[in-house]
């Protein structure tokens, strides 16, 4: 048992190689305590050659709290200076990484407990801060360096069968709130988010594919995307041999927004209006976009009574209809059974008698028809991609919104990307 008060106090605060120099206490505010390196004079650097001392600096540093009180490392680094007066090498200060990194106000393990508390705890910048008694600055800056090596570690993730891509809303900029969008890039048979790219689709996206080397693109089977073509078009161009899955979800979604319209069309041909409270199809909107199966029979009777006093042509019903048959291609497993089925399906869609709304629709399968089928032989779909969305979407929202993309890139990917937490006590902090 250690009996020396110096020796205690040193081992309370806990940092190797230092001595105490003393404890400044102002009534209920934080401690600060000052300390200076224990290390043996240096050489210099540049020519290894002797150094004289030139003086002292003294650096303030956050430090984690102490029994209930904020603390403060008040740093006395010696200044060294070269003996030799031809060396270039200007002077320098003490520097021992295990206290703080030079280019961050943290200590270093104040920095690693904050970047656990923002990525893996997904509490924001702003409460870390005033727990620490520090700005905001302070603790992003921390999370950066600190984070930046655990995402950027080369096995985060691994070899990738089936890869998904989406979009997600930025923020939004300027008078006119133009929206900055983002791409985001899953791994959607094992859910990881891999990166987020700026822009929607484009030169972004196929320049991430690229740099993943071209054995990573040759395992990739799969690619999982919404009704884009410009998504398409990243896949086709960076990954060719890759067969391309249009997301069921994304699918059955066009065909209720043309449901949806062909409504809104009759209504305000017979009616004058989109719809009013009292209107037969206004009242059934919610009904038309859902699945059958989940009706209720009194659901069913209102369903059909309205459509009967709202829809006198049968245009909405049969948009109905063709929702509804298009969702039982879903129901087959057979891949070539569903390839009769959507063929003989499409075509149906596109009969010149059918609603505008339903010629549209067919038309639009009948040139994502491959994409389409495609699920029948994967069975792998898009709503990884779409839960990693709400996960950066949740990050915003503890954030309170965000428009700096290199913090948001790393808060993402702490949260959603499957980072190494373990190999945060053995990162080398990278400042950006």
């Amino acid at each position: 048992m250690e009996k020396d008060s110096m020796r205690i106090a040193e081992i309370i605060v806990g940092l190797s190689d230092i001595n105490l120099l003393g404890v400044e206490e102002n009534n209920e505010g934080p401690l600060r305590i000052h300390i200076e390196c224990r290390s043996m004079r240096p050489l210099c650097p540049t020519c290894g050659g002797r150094v004289h001392q030139n003086g002292l600096r003294v650096t303030e540093v956050v430090d984690l709290p102490a029994f209930g009180r904020n603390v403060f490392i008040i740093w006395h680094k010696r200044r060294w200076r070269c003996a030799i007066k031809e060396c270039p090498q200007p002077s320098f200060s003490d520097n021992d990484p295990r206290i703080a990194d030079s280019r961050l106000r943290l200590s270093d393990r104040a920095s690693r407990w904050a970047t656990q508390a923002v990525g893996l705890e997904r509490r924001s910048v702003s409460s870390v801060a005033k727990e620490l008694g520090c700005d905001w600055h302070t603790i992003n800056d921390a999370v950066i360096a600190y984070g930046g090596p655990l995402v950027d570690d080369s096995s985060r993730f691994g070899a990738v069968d089936a890869l998904g891509l989406d979009e997600i809303l930025f923020y939004r900029e300027g008078k006119y709130h133009r929206q900055n969008w983002a791409t985001t890039i899953v791994d959607v048979r094992n859910p990881t988010l891999l990166d987020v790219v700026p822009g929607r689709g484009g030169e972004h996206p196929k320049k991430w594919i690229h740099s993943q080397g071209q054995k990573w693109c040759d395992g990739v089977r799969w690619g999982t995307l919404d009704l884009s073509g410009g998504y398409r078009s990243v896949f086709r161009t960076t990954l060719p041999k890759t067969t391309l899955v249009a997301d069921p979800f994304h699918v059955i979604k066009l065909a209720n927004k043309r449901l949806d319209e062909c409504r809104r069309r009759v209504q305000t041909e017979i009616f004058g209006s989109r719809g009013r409270a009292g209107d037969p199809l206004y009242r059934i909107r919610r009904l038309l976009t859902m699945a059958h199966e989940r009706m209720t029979e009194h659901s069913k009777e209102k369903l059909v009574g309205l459509l009967r006093a709202g829809d006198p042509d049968d245009q909405v019903t049969t948009a109905w209809r063709a929702k509804e048959a298009l969702r039982e291609l879903y129901t087959i497993r057979d891949p070539s059974l569903a390839a009769e089925y959507a063929d003989s399906l499409f075509l149906e869609f596109t009969n010149q008698e059918n609603p505008p709304e339903v010629q549209l629709l067919g038309r639009t399968l009948t040139s994502w028809k491959a994409e389409i089928l495609a699920w029948h032989s994967s069975l792998v779909t898009n709503a990884p991609t779409e839960a990693m969305n709400n996960l950066a979407k949740l990050i915003k929202r503890i954030a309170f919104g965000m428009t700096n993309f290199y913090n948001f890139r790393i808060r993402a990917l702490l949260t959603a990307g499957k980072v190494n937490w373990d190999l945060l006590a053995t990162v080398t902090p990278i400042p950006r």
